[in-house]
């Protein structure tokens, strides 16, 4: 099973504004409350330490992730690929209104039991932690 989620979020905010946030992904992994340490591994290139609350899972999971493209100030994508699940993320920025339209669409192939589960209940949650931190970067 695979889940797919896309949300979208409207900010008071330039694009260029909210782009400084989603552009780094140091700050997007902080966001995530399973990401327990995020280490950069070259230009386009992270390791996210993400532990699942999910059974017979008592270790971190080391994901390697890479940006695929980085369109300079509307879109980012990204993968992460683990022994545990493939995740690819992606963002879009458009102006609307004075502000910005941020359209975030994640898929999450999950290679151990639970994890798709556990990304079918929470990846919601971690969208709104998303919008949560850019809100509290922008001080909106």
């Amino acid at each position: 099973m695979t889940v797919r989620v896309e949300r979208v979020f409207e900010f008071a905010a330039p694009p260029e504004a909210v782009w400084e946030f989603i552009a780094d992904p140091e700050r997007r992994a902080r966001s995530i409350s399973v990401v327990e340490e995020y280490e950069v591994t070259g230009a386009d290139t992270a390791t996210w330490h993400v532990r699942l609350p999910i059974p017979r899972m008592n270790r971190t999971i080391a994901v390697e992730t890479e940006e695929l493209r980085h369109d300079e100030p509307r879109y980012v994508k990204f993968i992460g690929r683990s022994k545990a699940m493939r995740v690819q993320g992606e963002h879009t920025l458009e102006p609307n209104d004075g502000g910005t339209r941020l359209t975030n669409r994640f898929v999450v192939d999950g290679k151990l039991p639970g994890v798709e589960r556990y990304f079918k209940k929470q990846l919601d949650g971690e969208l709104e932690n998303l919008e949560a931190a850019i809100r509290r970067d922008l001080d909106l």
